[in-house]
This record gives C-alpha cells, structure tokens and sequence, in this order.
C-alpha cells in the first residue's frame, strides 16, 4: 500500500500531522494575533522614527537658541567693553583742548627766560608745567594717547595736512610740522594732528620686505 492512500486511522503518525495541517490551516484566532503583533510593531517603528525626528529637531533648536545666547552674550560683553574705553570720548575730546591750552601757555616763555625766572614767576612756571604733565598722566590712564607726527610718514587716518612745506632735503609727505597735537582714544583716532606737510623732495623709500636680498 503507498504513503498516499494509507488510513490515517491505521497510521497514528499520520492522523496526527493531517490534524496538525487541519488546525494551523483553519485557526483565526492565531492568524489574527499575528496580525496584530505586525500591527503594532508597525506603529512601534513608527512612533520610534517620529520621537527621533522630533528630539532632532528639538537638539536642532535647543543648539541653535544656545549659539544665539553665546553671541548675544558676547555682543554685550563687546559692548560693555567699549563703553568702558570710548565711554568717555566726548569729555576726553574736551579735555585735550585743556592740554593744548597748558602747552600754548609753557610755549609762550622760551627755554632762556625759564632759566632765568626766579621766585614767583618761577613757582607758576613749575606749577603749570606739573599741572601739564599731571594732565598728561591722567589721559594716558584712560587710554588717551598723543599722536607723534612730527618726523613721521603722512597718514591721512592720523593727520590732516594744513599746508605744505618746500624742503627738498627730506622725503616728500614728511610731517615737518606739527600745529595742534593729535590724540588717540582706545586705538582710535580722537582728534587728528594738524600738521604741515614736506614737498619737493626725494620720495619716500618703500619698505623692503623681510628676506629680500638687495640687488649688486
């Protein structure tokens, strides 16, 4: 007799399988618990994919809003920090008028009548003269300093040409002359040196740069 058509109630084994096919192929019930285990899982993976994206986007935010608190941050402390040294540029620039008023004064009496002054005459002398340099001291502790044009190379960001001086002895756009002293402020320009200005001489000689040998 062949496999196909033997009993499956002379065959135990047999029945047992064919029954075992017959209950897989016909239970709902477990096909349905399947169904929604896949189901859920489903909506698992994609509960999981939305909470990434939004905790991206939230890092995204959260990374973006501390960055703009950080230059803020900066930005006030920029702003504080020159607050601190142009603060007090207006009264600075009043000040430096003092300061001229004191050197016009000193200017007014040549280096022999100095010499020669005694008593009174000689205390004011001494007294405007310290006055002067105490002046001095105290812009330079707030970051005024004095512009030294005499001697130097025109710089139109620290000077302002008020004449011109034939000299055909020194380099043409020399300061030679210095009418009202200049200030700078933090770096920047408080007030710029009135000054005159060689012409008619050799021109400047430019700078040669490191290294460079020079031509025999």
């Amino acid at each position: 007799m062949s496999d196909d058509t033997r009993n499956p109630a002379e065959d135990p084994d047999a029945a047992a399988e064919a029954s075992l096919q017959e209950g897989i192929a016909v239970d709902p019930a477990q096909e349905a618990a399947t169904e929604a285990a896949d189901t859920v899982a489903a909506q698992f993976a994609a509960e999981k994919e939305r909470l990434e994206a939004e905790v991206a986007a939230l890092k995204d935010k959260f990374l973006r809003a501390f960055a703009e608190a950080d230059n803020v941050r900066r930005r006030a402390e920029r702003e504080v920090a020159d607050a601190k040294v142009y603060g007090i540029t207006g009264f600075a620039r009043d000040v430096v008028t003092v300061a001229d008023d004191f050197e016009r004064a000193l200017s007014t009496i040549d280096a022999e009548a100095r010499e020669k002054a005694e008593g009174t005459l000689k205390t004011l002398l001494e007294g405007i003269d310290l006055t002067a340099r105490a002046l001095t001291q105290t812009l330079s502790k707030h970051g005024v300093a004095r512009i030294e044009a005499e001697g130097a190379k025109f710089d139109p960001n620290l000077h302002q040409a008020m004449f011109e001086v034939p000299n055909p002895e020194v380099p043409s756009g020399t300061v030679v002359q210095v009418i009202q002293p200049g200030y700078t402020i933090g770096g920047r320009v408080l007030r710029p040196a009135l000054v005159g200005v060689s012409k008619g001489g050799p021109k400047a000689a430019a700078p040669s740069e490191p290294g460079t040998a020079e031509s025999k």
